[in-house]
């Protein structure tokens, strides 16, 4: 999120403005028009007496005028696959009443969020949208497309300012305990809270139903809404959650730190394509092998020692360390005391994201050394596998693990949907393992109120070559107030703002197959099935 003062030029047009008098005077004419009488005008929200809560932009922003400002995350959040309501283009957004505050529960917090709430057509809903990254910046990409869907929509920055030198990354947690704080939990539930309150005072009731939309941060982040807050949100969508994120992080450090040690376990980027090559050959299917991806890598038996060079070291093999580096890859870091895998590698079918080039993944880096371990010159080459991993945890653990006891929440009515792609560096089965841990721990109470959703082809969150782009959004709804579980979602493969392809997206352990006759670009030539896992693929 860029600082309030870079924003003053892309805000200084008529219907933004910093200056809250200004903005007041602005939005003081009339704003509702007959039949969509308002409890309170817009502008009016400024006299809200809130705790901690300092409004810094009060506006009308009509229908068509809003510009985004352009964020590192930009490109990311405006692709398809990111779209909350699994639209293939993005529209101009509708009138809306734009609230902008920041939050000060404790003296070192700056909690900044926005929202917005649609001047007509409401449709008696709320969502929040869920962070990226380590957070720092409005969701503005998700806002818009949930206001141009009809719901009062909110987003926080989580409580730092990620333009500035000090809030990139995890730095901002360095000697800052409050403020690691709010990035955990209280912004999210905050943010919710403050945007119910003005929701209902602007509107003159309630929202119906609250949903929770995020992926990677933002999946984690409705986790840890569902265990810690289970009454904030009706419905919750969490993709990839990183979680527990101490872990996850610990294994994406993993392939570096081998190969840093060893450089013997230095794997060129054409070596893991020639891997991937052999596993789509062996294990896809035709459907995968023409749109290029592992349909069910958890299936998949190719090794990587099948590829070991017979002789000299050629383009076409790998050599016996490289067979080494991408075993110890898809196994995950191991602590050698207990002989636990700390955190599954990732599945089959996506070698081509591989990296073992001795060199730290700077995501996972800032949490040991700043949030864990309250460090910045902590020497990531020195992590210790058999101790280090519980010291973080204990260290950021209690803030940032989900544990698989979320009864609370199915118990208030709240419906978890969970979604993950299989060519992400986090495996699904990992992720599949925990689903079945909290339907456990719930037992009957979570039947119909928890799936996943595993992903053939689709890359964190978004992209690769299967169909990421679905409505989350509708997935959600249909499910809390209809009570239709998301059992089968259909997805397209967008290109260029066009639809190109649909598959099924099917409830775990569910997978979609292809019927051996209609187009394989179209989701009616698939069903849903569950089988048991063969040795054919």
């Amino acid at each position: 999120m860029p600082s309030r003062a870079s924003l003053k030029p892309a805000l200084a047009h008529r219907t933004q403005t910093l200056c809250l008098a200004a903005a007041v005077l602005a939005v003081s004419v009339p704003l509702l028009c007959p039949g969509n009488a308002h409890a309170t005008s817009c502008a009016d929200l400024a006299q809200q007496a809130l705790p901690d809560t300092t409004f810094t932009i009060v506006q009308t922003v009509e229908a068509g005028q809003w510009q985004a400002p352009q964020t590192q995350l930009t490109r990311i959040m405006s692709a398809p696959g990111m779209n909350v309501a699994g639209k293939p283009t993005r529209g101009s957004t509708p009138a809306f009443c734009r609230v902008a505050a920041t939050l000060h529960p404790s003296s070192d917090s700056a909690i900044r969020i926005e929202v917005w709430m649609p001047l007509k057509s409401w449709n008696g809903r709320f969502l929040g949208v869920g962070n990226f990254g380590w957070a720092g910046s409005l969701m503005y990409q998700g806002m818009e497309t949930g206001v141009r869907e009809g719901y009062a929509v909110a987003s926080t920055d989580t409580g730092h300012d990620d333009s500035t030198p000090e809030g990139k990354g995890g730095r901002f947690t360095l000697g800052h305990p409050e403020k690691m704080v709010d990035y955990a939990y209280r912004a999210d539930h905050l943010m919710t809270t403050t945007a119910k309150t003005l929701i209902h005072s602007f509107y003159g009731q309630n929202a119906s139903h609250a949903y929770w939309i995020g992926c990677s941060l933002g999946g984690l982040e409705g986790l840890i809404e569902a265990k810690r807050f289970p009454e904030d949100y009706d419905g919750i969508v969490a993709g990839a959650p990183p979680n527990p994120i101490v872990n996850f992080n610990a294994e994406q450090l993993w392939a570096g730190w081998m190969s840093y040690h060893n450089p013997a376990l230095r794997v060129s980027r054409e070596k893991f394509q020639l891997l991937n090559k052999a596993v789509m050959n062996a294990c896809a299917t035709p459907v995968g092998k023409k749109q290029g991806f592992l349909d069910e890598p958890d299936a998949c038996h190719f090794e990587p020692k099948n590829l070991l060079c017979k002789c000299a070291d050629t383009s076409n093999c790998l050599t016996a360390s490289e067979v080494q580096s991408a075993e110890q890859i898809y196994q995950g870091p191991l602590n050698r005391r207990t002989h636990q895998v700390i955190f599954p590698g990732p599945a089959k079918g996506s070698e081509d994201g591989f990296s073992a080039d001795g060199q730290a993944f700077p995501v996972a880096l800032d949490l040991f050394k700043y949030a864990a371990f309250q460090n910045p010159n902590w020497d990531w080459t020195t992590l210790n596998w058999d101790t280090d991993i519980a010291k973080a945890t204990q260290a950021a653990g209690p803030l940032l693990h989900v544990d698989d006891n979320l009864t609370p929440f199915f118990r208030h009515g709240g419906k978890l949907l969970m979604y993950i792609g299989w060519n992400d560096g986090h495996n699904p089965e990992q992720l599949a393992d925990y689903y079945q841990a909290v339907m456990k721990n719930a037992g009957g109470s979570a039947k119909d109120t928890m799936r996943l959703i595993t992903i053939p082809g689709m890359g964190h969150c978004y992209g690769g070559a299967g169909c990421d782009t679905f409505s989350k959004l509708g997935a959600i709804d249909n499910w809390v107030s209809h009570q239709t579980a998301p059992d089968k979602l259909i997805a397209a493969r967008v290109q260029d703002g066009k639809v190109t392809r649909t598959r099924p997206l099917c409830a775990w352990p569910a997978v979609a197959r292809y019927d051996g006759k209609g187009s394989m670009d179209d989701a009616a030539s698939f069903a849903c099935v569950v089988f048991e896992k063969d040795a054919a693929h």
